[in-house]
């Protein structure tokens, strides 16, 4: 009876070290997703501000664009004006004379 108590008494104390193993192993376990999450954050936070930063660089360009695009048709309309005043003013003589 004694030598089963024992015997109970072991197996229990190993099955107590095998969980405090476990444990322990989750414990790292988690640890390490810890680390791994504050790395994603910290990298998903770098991401999305290179991605503002192009996004802003992208209007930018977009704004350069049409402004180029503007300046563009601003000097077409001066070169008609121009050129049909020119000819206005041709015709015109022309039909005086």
């Amino acid at each position: 009876s004694s030598r089963q108590a024992l015997e109970q008494a072991r197996v229990a104390s190993e099955e107590l070290e095998d969980v405090k193993a476990v444990a322990k192993r989750l414990e790292e376990e988690n640890a390490e997703l810890r680390r791994q999450a504050r790395h994603a954050e910290k990298e998903q936070r770098n991401l999305s501000s290179r991605a503002e930063g192009l996004q802003e660089e992208r209007l930018l360009a977009e704004g350069h664009g049409l402004q180029e695009q503007i300046q563009a048709q601003a000097a077409r309309m001066a070169d008609l004006e121009v050129s049909g005043g020119t000819v206005a003013a041709v015709g015109g003589a022309g039909g005086c004379a």
